[in-house]
């Protein structure tokens, strides 16, 4: 299971994209006309997530021949939680106030904390009033089962090949919900899920699998990039497919997703038209402040789009967002990261080796 040769460096770009993608979301969430499909962006989210989390496993397993569960989800706990709880905490002071007639207020909260929000909106339509924190319940399940899994795949399969079990999952995953929309199940039930909405996640993996493994198919593929470039270009016309729409699940997923493995790829050689785009200095300080813009934006913008029009609401909620984003990270989050990093500094203190982060 040795690994060698294997580094991830902080990428700008990176950053930009999740720019692009908390953009993106807010325009689906204020209404935006032209921008129904905008709700896509997440999966921007899951791709580049899936592909950040397992680099970082895969460079701790090169620099200490294990992976130290303990470790990775004290690190998301400190990385994840603190921002998360402020926001809940601010929403159930804040919301009886600017909606006195909800009733699930705490509700949705508690649901939201325990990170049960995918399912717990596909089945039970709770929380209502925090409908974005599905995303978040998400990734939170594959931060759980991910790590163990991925050694699992790592001793039977070898460093080389760890490519090929995680493509089988990515189509499966795939697959998987090609079945419940073949099944007939309702739209929202397959969108919001865990098991039908880890494809993201798993193709953000493969690409790290590839960046490791290195198959010789691999370079004629990147040689021919430019060729793949149109790819990002259709994501444009996907912002004309509409809730409710099972294209989306047939295919319109599966398309960004692939856009947004060329994406990053491109990005990868840290030079060309696409990385000066997402290195932008408005789009990389956006996407660093994005978890938080996201935690805040849903509740912002619902707020908003009851008295104005979508320009307001655009301009206004994420001019808010990203001050109470802001305002959270420079505060609260800032706090934890120093908590977070703590082993690892005294461990460079002492003298011993330590991969790098950048999460």
């Amino acid at each position: 299971m040795a690994l060698q040769n294997f580094h991830l460096r902080y990428n700008p770009a990176l950053d930009g994209l999740r720019g692009v993608a908390i953009v993106l979301v807010l325009l689906s969430h204020a209404h935006v006309p032209l921008f129904d499909g905008a709700f896509l962006g997440v999966d921007l989210f899951f791709v580049l997530s899936g592909f950040l989390i397992t680099a970082l496993l895969l460079q701790e397993v090169q620099a200490n021949g294990r992976l130290d569960y303990w470790r990775f989800y004290r690190r998301r706990f400190f990385r994840l939680m603190p921002a998360l709880l402020l926001f809940l905490a601010a929403y159930c002071l804040v919301a009886p106030l600017l909606w006195p007639d909800l009733d699930d207020i705490y509700q949705d909260a508690l649901v939201s904390a325990l990170y049960l929000a995918d399912y717990g909106i596909a089945f039970f339509d709770s929380p209502d009033t925090l409908l974005h924190m599905w995303s978040l319940s998400v990734e939170e399940h594959f931060y759980l089962i991910w790590p163990p899994l991925l050694v699992l795949l790592l001793r039977s399969a070898g460093a080389q090949k760890l490519w090929r079990p995680i493509l089988l999952l990515w189509v499966l995953s795939g697959l998987w919900r090609l079945l419940w929309v073949g099944q007939g199940q309702q739209f929202y039930e397959i969108f919001f899920r865990f098991d039908t909405r880890a494809s993201g996640l798993l193709a953000g993996s493969l690409l790290a699998a590839l960046a490791l493994g290195k198959p010789r198919w691999l370079e004629l593929l990147r040689s021919r990039l430019h060729h793949a470039m149109w790819l990002p270009l259709a994501i444009p016309l996907l912002m004309s497919l509409e809730w409710d729409n099972q294209a989306v699940m047939v295919w319109g997923i599966t398309v960004v997703e692939c856009a947004a493995l060329v994406l990053l790829v491109a990005v990868q050689q840290r030079s060309g038209l696409v990385y000066d785009m997402l290195s932008a200095p408005v789009l990389v300080q956006l996407g660093r402040l994005s978890y938080g813009v996201y935690l805040w934006h849903y509740p912002v913008v619902r707020y908003l789009r009851a008295d104005y029009s979508w320009p307001v609401v655009v301009v206004a909620g994420l001019a808010i967002s990203v001050a109470l984003s802001a305002l959270s990270f420079y505060t609260v989050e800032r706090w934890a990261l120093r908590w977070r990093d703590r082993p690892r500094r005294e461990a460079d203190a002492a003298g011993e080796r330590t991969p790098a982060t950048a999460s």
